[in-house]
């Protein structure tokens, strides 16, 4: 007995030591497991900030990245409505073209294609992109083109008509990173649409055309060809910008993503070879403090 309490302090120690080895080794077996320096914030230290700044810029970036996903759908569905707008107006001007020659056929084709390119245009103007009326500003559950009192009468080939708009003066924007809006929205009532609509109401509801009657008509026809082309180089603009914005969001979330690992994750390789070393260590420890605790006085005397 005298010999066990005389050799305490050396075994109280060891066994300590040994367990602080074991503390450690479960720690690393974690990290081997997962990958990683810690299963909780609590385990980054000074450098948890950091790494809670990096996660949640991600999840950021990403919101910016699915917000110009839906604005950039939008307006590829925009710009195909405007190209078969260009379709419409340009075809109208062949027709009205050749009804130049005074051919009474040529111009009851013409009258009768303005009157079903005015409902075209209307289904095109009332065009939807996920339940949403792309054309109608923020008003988008309503439909923004009713010809219900427009399509009635001549109208004017030189005064505006925007009565069939039922939408409002808002355009569409996202917003695509913490300090960048792009604007991107076309309303119904734009001066390409309303000009392409004014001609089709005087073309279809004319009972006949006169010379001078198509000579203004081919006027404003090119007018309107114009002002729906500029509408579509916007369109394009704004889809590059959103895409490019797109693009950055998402450069930005791989680097950050990557320097959130590099400061979480661990060298899964290393930690093997360290536990190896641990468990060669913790091993002797366990065999020494074994030789220590089964000493005693009589077998020393032997």
């Amino acid at each position: 007995m005298m010999m066990r309490v005389a050799t305490f302090p050396q075994s109280d120690q060891m066994i300590s030591n040994a367990l602080r080895v074991q503390a450690v080794m479960a720690n690393e077996q974690v990290q081997e497991s997962s990958g990683l320096q810690s299963e909780d914030f609590g385990g980054y230290g000074s450098g948890a900030g950091r790494v809670i700044n990096l996660q949640v810029s991600v999840t950021r970036a990403q919101s910016y990245i699915d917000a110009s996903q839906l604005a950039d759908n939008k307006v590829q569905v925009m710009y195909s409505a405007v190209g078969s707008v260009t379709d419409i107006i340009t075809q109208l001007r062949t027709q009205l073209s050749a009804a130049t020659t005074g051919s009474s056929t040529a111009t009851a084709s013409v009258i009768n294609y303005a009157q079903q390119a005015m409902a075209q245009m209307q289904g095109l103007l009332n065009t939807q992109y996920d339940g949403e009326y792309v054309f109608s500003g923020a008003r988008t559950d309503t439909a923004p083109a009713d010809l219900s009192s427009f399509d009635t009468g001549t109208g004017s080939l030189t005064t505006s008509d925007t009565s069939y708009y039922k939408g409002d003066s808002e355009i569409a924007s996202v917003c695509v990173s913490d300090s960048q809006s792009i604007s991107y929205g076309v309303t119904a009532d734009n001066p390409a649409f309303e000009q392409v609509m004014r001609l089709l109401k005087y073309v279809g509801n004319s009972a006949t055309l006169s010379s001078s009657d198509i000579t203004k008509a081919l006027d404003l026809a090119s007018n309107a060809l114009d002002a729906t082309s500029t509408v579509q180089a916007k369109l394009s603009a704004a889809a590059s910008q959103i895409e490019t914005a797109s693009t950055n969001q998402s450069d930005y979330q791989n680097f950050a993503k990557t320097l959130s690992t590099d400061l979480t994750s661990v060298d899964v390789a290393a930690v093997t070879a360290q536990l190896s070393t641990y468990q060669a260590q913790l091993t002797a420890s366990y065999s020494a403090i074994s030789k220590i605790q089964s000493m005693n006085l009589a077998s020393y005397l032997r």
